[in-house]
């Protein structure tokens, strides 16, 4: 009797770790994105509200990469090669997205700054990358990002040499092939994003940014 008891534990005991590690293995992923954003490792950049009240007169030159899996069919690109701004100055930039397909495509964006030490101090108030995109057959739309380089990026002696950032997006189908791609927030064909908010409200603005940078 006293042996069935033990293994009973023992067996017990084995299914608890084992469910433990699996639920460590789930929550290391987002862990460890929460880990990257707030302090900037391997190039994460940071999520403010909104920018800085501090400009100073020194200024970056901020470049767009974008990358597409080949998963996905779309066509992805920055709308401008580069912006220079002053650091702590608000800037706002655009990529541009086209569906391929035929039929409603849902894409998710990954991003990172390079040099890696610089994502710390680069800074989103608004992003296309925060959800996922739903692009209708063909669709063709202006996707914003509104960003800053934090001005304490000035007193980190390791970056005085620092005088240009790329900012670098790659697009990955965020739906499997064959199931619904009706979730995510979705853009009209004149880059204005069908939800409410500020991101909207950038997209609105697209034409005359991207005019302005290209």
């Amino acid at each position: 009797m006293d042996r069935r008891r033990r293994n009973t534990m023992t067996a017990l005991g084995l299914s608890a770790v084992v469910l433990a590690m699996v639920g460590l293995s789930f929550a290391a992923v987002p862990l460890y994105d929460l880990f990257c954003s707030v302090t900037g490792y391997g190039g994460t950049t940071r999520v403010a509200s909104a920018a800085p009240t501090t400009i100073l007169d020194r200024t970056i030159r901020v470049r767009f990469a974008a990358n597409t899996d080949p998963d996905l069919p779309w066509r992805f690109r920055p709308a401008q090669r580069e912006i220079e701004l002053r650091v702590g100055e608000q800037g706002i930039a655009f990529y541009e997205a086209h569906n391929t397909a035929d039929r409603p495509i849902t894409g998710m964006a990954v991003f990172n700054v390079t040099p890696a030490k610089a994502g710390a101090y680069f800074n989103k108030i608004h992003c296309f990358c925060f959800d996922r995109q739903t692009l209708a057959a063909g669709e063709r739309v202006d996707m914003p990002v509104s960003f800053f380089v934090d001005p304490a990026l000035a007193d980190d002696p390791g970056l005085d040499e620092v005088r240009s950032i790329t900012l670098s997006y790659t697009f990955f189908r965020a739906v499997p092939e064959g199931l619904d791609e009706g979730e995510g927030e979705t853009y009209n064909t004149d880059g204005q994003a069908a939800a409410d908010g500020a991101v909207p409200a950038l997209a609105a603005a697209a034409p005359a940014f991207g005019a302005a940078f290209r």
